[in-house]
């Protein structure tokens, strides 16, 4: 039983603000339109998206998960920050006893972005953590961020 943590960050060519709210505020709106293939919805089980709050995403038959749901932990909104764990995955939780992740939009030149995401994942007594298992839901991640990003950069005015 052990924690792994893992750092990334990568840059887009949108603002900060633009990619929080986005990604954060309202993705229960735009990531189920925007990712229609692999999500089907995003509801709310507790709370209104503020801290506290818990989500669930439903996945298509396309996804290898039934659904996950996740807690926000933490929301800056002035900081551009947000902390939040899953807590229930089909059948992602058997080897895991959570997985925590935050992540931070700063500013990069006049219109980008460096975004920074670390995540934590805790395995269940006995249980090894693979590292493919860890790459193939950071690249999930990163992908869904990059088809946000194209939809922002596409609609200048979103999320302004």
């Amino acid at each position: 039983m052990g924690i792994t943590r893992y750092h990334h960050t990568f840059r887009a060519q949108v603002t900060p603000a633009r990619m929080f709210k986005a990604l954060f505020l309202d993705s229960h709106n735009l990531c189920p339109k925007l990712m229609f293939a692999s999500i089907k919805n995003i509801e709310f089980i507790e709370g209104d998206g503020e801290v506290g709050t818990i989500k669930q995403v439903n996945f298509t038959e396309a996804s290898p998960l039934k659904y996950t749901k996740h807690r926000i932990d933490a929301l800056d909104k002035d900081n551009l920050t947000c902390k939040y764990t899953l807590i229930e995955a089909e059948p992602l939780m058997e080897k895991l006893e959570y997985v925590t992740y935050e992540v931070k939009f700063e500013r990069f030149g006049f219109t980008g972005c460096i975004c920074k995401l670390t995540s934590e994942y805790k395995a269940k007594e006995g249980i090894e953590i693979k590292e493919e298992d860890i790459e193939h839901g950071k690249d999930r991640a990163i992908g869904m961020y990059e088809v946000v990003e194209a939809y922002l950069m596409a609609h200048p005015h979103a999320y302004a």
